[in-house]
Order: structure tokens, then C-alpha cells, then sequence
């Protein structure tokens, strides 16, 4: 019988909620969590997973025809508008959107509309 234990396993989504919540005068998880005590695992377990982190700019589709004619200098139209805001994806999941900024010589996103922490746990599974 296999248990929330096993090596590799995933643990509970029921298990991830209940580890999630925040207490509400602290807006932090109690460090006894009964959770913690059940399953003999906290949070620490998750923060060295790594996740895929992606922005989308915005989407387009287009014929195979058109992808072979590509070359440099093909403008391909997207489906936003200039301004609009960008997309931020964890593992394929919208977490967030945002407007382009530039830090030092590279890019990055300040996020304006974060995803409520209820509707990102319910998008887990």
C-alpha cells in the first residue's frame, strides 16, 4: 500500500490547501500545523522545485505555408493589443499578468493582477 510517503509521490491537493492556508492574524502558516504533524512534511519540502516561468506577449496562429515563408524581417500580427498586458505562466498555468519593464539591459515584468491564491490552488491538479 502506498502512502503520501512514498518517494516521488504528489502529495494530496486536498493536503497542498490545507498546508496553504494562512492564519489570519499573522498572514503566515503556523509553524506546529496540525498538517505538518499528520503527514510528518511541511512546506519545506516544495521550494526547491523548480517551475517554468513564461510570459506571453500574445498569440497568433498561422498556415504552414506562411511558417515556411518566414524569414527575417516577417511580421507575424498578434491577438493584443499594444499596451495591454502581459501574461506570467508558471508551468503552463496563468498566475498573473503585467506591463514590460526594463531591468539594468534585460527585461522583466511588473505584475499589476495577481491570481487569487484560492483560484492558483485550485489550478494545481
Amino acid at each position: 500500500m502506498e502512502t503520501s510517503h512514498t518517494k516521488n509521490s504528489r502529495p494530496d491537493p486536498d493536503e497542498i490547501k490545507e498546508l496553504l492556508q494562512e492564519n489570519p492574524k499573522t498572514g503566515r502558516i503556523p509553524a506546529g500545523h496540525s498538517s505538518d504533524q499528520k503527514t510528518g512534511r511541511g512546506l519545506n519540502f516544495l521550494y526547491d522545485i523548480p517551475l517554468q516561468v513564461s510570459v506571453e506577449v500574445g498569440r497568433s496562429k498561422i498556415l504552414l505555408r506562411d511558417l515556411l515563408k518566414m524569414g527575417e524581417g516577417y511580421v507575424i500580427e498578434l491577438d493584443k493589443l499594444a499596451g495591454e498586458p502581459l501574461d506570467l505562466y508558471v508551468n503552463s498555468k496563468l498566475i498573473a499578468k503585467g506591463e514590460a519593464v526594463m531591468v539594468g539591459d534585460k527585461f522583466g515584468i511588473r505584475l499589476t493582477d495577481v491570481v487569487s491564491t484560492a483560484d492558483r490552488i485550485e489550478n494545481l491538479g
